[in-house]
């Protein structure tokens, strides 16, 4: 394939020019699941809307069979044969040049091609799977965001929508999927050919294929939309929770979004290699196993809720991004911040035990913490290459996201904003939409001014932290942008504000638009005349807004009193934690004040403050240990006894008619007690462990707990004595199911040893364990591991980047190494190495890692300098 000057237009663009638009795609695929390979050819009717001599779209790791190409018009009689066919492979693109300027209307492009099916989790690759102890391989899709051109050419970007009439040539005995039923199906001895419905029009990136050895559950909805989960051939009892989350998951989406499902059937597929958690495709939703299979025996309750959530949010793609698409990646936010928040709408409906909005505050702490970073983005980003999308699928998009659109859900009215999205999805579907089309919807319906609200929260980066005070009778806000790092950024926002002074029983609510506003609140007077002096007053009720509060002295102390009265609601408890956390880390408030705030807790059980107090305990224990190793012990003894008293209470064994809450919060207290070092917990764990080790039985190690047992056993191995780890490996070469797989490996590295936590390291990148769960071999790593860990990333660095390079997956590996370090020395290291290696795909992620290392280093110094530590932790392990 030559080049040519004029070809040279087109290289380093964002965007494909609109010369011409795709409307159908006539798909045929011969994928050889022996060699690996795969053939096709693709017919596309396209409208040429402008004079040209050039057709440009997207291919990426196909060989373009150059004579093949041709290009039939009906106003012209002969076909047009490209004088030149070029792939640009930094770009992605495929460039046709013809000697003719091609006739505007309605044209035909065809296209033979040949393909490899990788191991690299996009595009059209293989994935492994064992039958009968034979490995077998299946054929894939996974398109999103832009590898759909790695399958077939294609205009791969979300406005270019079309329909898809897709025809396979496959082994008789597999099953083959696709996004729409089957039309027809020929059998020609050992291969079949199997015609699929004529798609709707969608975006290239939801096209989906799916071959391979299946059993499958079937149920229907209550207008008659069959729904299939599929598995590997004898997990389908696995199958039955995740379809019927979703036959209940599209009956109420019909209501809540008032247009029923679009497609005639559902089809949910897990996949044995999945790099994501699962992928919305039209009509055929693929996951990983550990996000759709659920084993009554085998799973954990945090396993369910996990499947719940994700089905959930995939099924809410179907309207809101699939049928409603973004006009481009910076609107990633709107498909992925939408489709969290609303499954957790749903799973609050299915389960309103597991008071999922509580928990949807780890969601919102998620988007803060990234979100304070000056490395941080924009909801909207911009996007000006293919290679930079990869690395917005964050905490940002999603969680952020979500976040800010609870904070407006909030804001306008449950009711005003549901029907505001009815009439933004009627208005849209079948098409595309930006951000300003959405936030039109919800202004006319509601006649609020939601488009300059919301673009302060989407348009810039950060969130800001309102300090207040009372002065005078008065209550002072101010607002300041929050960072990490503790600096002040320049950014304002319009901000939903919430107060409640001393009761729930009334609200007040308004929008701070200004940097500062004093206000006259009555409650505030009558509750200050008539206190003892042990008034609260709480800002940001249920925690429905994206921003942080700091309270001056006074009212922090009402809050600490409010707390251990009980009079505060778990959210707003876990508001007022968290933002102390935060600012603590920041270095606005010392390590001493956040530790006494801890202790106001130690009457706590509810699952979402205890699982938030064990993130707040590893951290606080990780920093103490650089920056006052002294007191380490002491301030363990008092972390201990803060999260023994709620798992002495919960006990090791399950209770009859025990809560799905209460079997998450024992497996987590129980791993935290052990990763601490709480010598009971490690013993009775241990004993657990070899016990199920000789027989295997759930009641003596039920799965709720197995975490835990797997990383007290690591606490006790060292390279004079690997019992526990080649104990552990051998449960992990007898299971099959990859939630247990997964458990594991995220408990392998949890050892002091280097010899161990190196062996564990290089295990993870053997073939025992799979390309997308090798990222779970880093959770274990403590502050002990750390710079093994480091060491090991860059000697295996050339491997790690070659197969994790094209996704996201490599951007785990960085930060999970990187950001427990805590020195400007590190820093400077870590910066080092990348500057000769980092690609636009994993810039930001380094950048961001980096940072919370310079971070860690300033609030290490900051805690050096408190005078008052070690008197405060003395008194809180003695009270303990």
């Amino acid at each position: 394939m030559a080049s040519s000057q004029s070809i040279d237009l087109f290289k380093s663009q964002a965007r494909l020019p609109k010369f011409a638009i795709p409307r159908r795609y006539d798909l045929f695929l011969r994928p050889d699941l022996s060699s690996c390979t795969f053939a096709g050819l693709a017919e596309i009717a396209v409208d040429v809307v402008g004079d040209t001599r050039f057709l440009v779209l997207n291919a990426a790791d196909l060989s373009i069979d150059s004579g093949s190409v041709l290009f039939k018009s009906p106003s012209v009689s002969k076909d047009l044969r490209p004088s030149e066919v070029v792939l640009v492979e930094e770009d992605e693109i495929l460039v046709l040049r013809f000697d003719d300027v091609l006739p505007s209307g309605e044209g035909f492009l065809g296209i033979s091609f040949q393909g490899t099916l990788s191991d690299r989790m996009k595009g059209f690759y293989r994935s492994v799977y064992e039958y009968n102890g034979e490995k077998k391989n299946m054929a894939v899709t996974q398109f999103e965001p832009a590898d759909a051109r790695r399958c077939f050419p294609c205009w791969d970007e979300p406005s270019f929508k079309a329909t898809f009439k897709i025809k396979l040539e496959v082994p008789s005995d597999l099953v083959a999927l696709s996004n729409m039923p089957v039309l027809e199906e020929t059998i020609n001895g050992p291969v079949k050919i199997i015609s699929f419905q004529e798609s709707p029009v969608m975006s290239s990136y939801l096209v989906a294929i799916v071959i391979g050895l299946f059993d499958f559950v079937e149920a229907s909805t209550s207008d008659g939309i069959k729904v299939r989960v599929y598995c590997q051939v004898g997990k389908t009892s696995q199958g039955k929770f995740s379809l019927d989350v979703a036959v209940k998951t599209l009956d109420l989406y019909k209501k809540y979004f008032a247009i029923p499902y679009p497609l005639p059937k559902l089809d949910m597929v897990a996949i044995p290699d999945f790099a994501a958690g699962a992928m919305e495709n039209y009509g055929l939703v693929t996951y990983r196993e550990t996000a759709l299979l659920f084993d009554d025996r085998h799973s954990a309750a945090s396993n369910k809720q996990r499947v719940a959530v994700v089905v959930a949010h995939e099924l809410a793609h179907q309207w809101f991004g699939n049928l409603v698409t973004m006009e481009w990646w910076t609107h990633l936010w709107l498909n992925e911040g939408f489709a969290t928040w609303v499954s957790y709408l749903a799973a609050d409906s299915f389960f309103p035990e597991w008071k999922v909005w509580t928990q949807f505050l780890d969601e919102t702490t998620a988007g803060l913490r990234l979100d304070a970073l000056a490395e941080s983005h924009a909801i909207e980003v911009d996007i000006n290459h293919a290679s930079e999308i990869d690395e917005i699928f964050d905490a940002i998009s999603y969680k952020k996201g979500a976040s800010v659109i609870r904070m407006l859900q909030s804001y306008l009215g449950a009711e005003s904003f549901q029907r505001s999205l009815a009439s933004y999805i009627k208005k849209f579907a079948w098409s595309n939409a930006k951000t300003e089309d959405l936030w039109a919807a919800l202004e006319e319906e509601s006649g609020e001014p939601v488009k300059i609200l919301m673009e302060s929260w989407t348009k810039q980066k950060g969130y800001p932290v309102i300090n207040v005070k009372i002065n005078d009778g008065k209550l002072e806000l101010e607002q300041t942008q929050f960072l990490s790092s503790g600096s002040e950024g320049s950014g304002q926002w319009i901000v939903p504000i919430t107060v409640s002074c001393g009761s729930y029983a009334s609200q007040k609510k308004f929008l701070l638009k200004t940097k500062s506003e004093k206000l006259d609140v009555p409650e505030l007077t009558n509750l200050i005349s008539t206190s003892d002096g042990s008034f609260w007053i709480k800002l940001n009720v249920d925690q429905t807004g994206f921003y942080r509060v700091k309270y001056d002295d006074v009212l922090a102390a009402g809050l600490r009193s409010a707390i251990e009265a009980n009079q505060l609601s778990p959210t707003d408890r876990f508001g007022i934690l968290d933002d102390a956390f935060a600012l603590s880390m920041a270095c606005k408030q010392t390590l001493s004040s956040l530790l006494s705030l801890l202790a106001s807790f130690s009457e706590e059980d509810e699952y979402t403050l205890l699982s938030q107090i064990i993130t707040i305990s590893y951290k606080i224990a990780n920093i103490a240990a650089d920056a006052a190793p002294e007191l380490l012990a002491e301030l363990k003894q008092f972390l201990i006894t803060l999260l023994w008293r709620p798992a002495e209470k919960l006990g090791w064994d399950s209770k009859i008619n025990e809560g799905h809450l209460d079997a998450m919060l024992r497996g987590e207290l129980l791993t935290a007690l052990a990763q601490l070092g709480h010598d009971l917990t490690i013993k009775e764990a241990v004993r657990r462990f070899y016990a199920f080790l000789d027989d295997r039985d759930t009641a003596l190690l039920p799965p709720d707990i197995r975490k835990a047992a797997y990383v007290a056993v690591m606490q006790t191995v060292d390279s004079s004595n690997k019992k526990g780890y080649e104990s552990l490996l051998r449960v992990y070469r007898e299971t099959d199911l990859s939630q247990e797989k997964t458990r594991i490996l995220s408990a392998l590295a949890c050892s002091s040893d280097p010899v161990i936590i190196l062996d564990a390291l290089n295990f993870v990148l053997s073939s025992e364990v799979r390309n997308q769960d090798a990222i779970h071999g880093l959770y274990g790593v403590n502050i002990e591991g750390r710079e093994i860990a480091w060491t090991w990333l860059k000697d295996n660095w050339d491997y790690i980047s070659k197969t994790w390079g094209s996704g996201f997956l490599i951007t785990l590996f960085i930060s999970y190494t990187v950001s427990q370090f805590a020195s400007d020395e590190k820093a400077n290291e870590i910066e080092e190495f990348f500057a000769s290696r980092t690609k636009p795909s994993i810039a930001r992620t380094v950048k961001q890692s980096i940072e919370r290392v310079r971070n860690n280093a300033r609030w290490i110094k900051s805690i050096r300098s408190e005078e008052s530590l070690a008197q405060t932790i003395k008194e809180l392990a003695n009270k303990s």
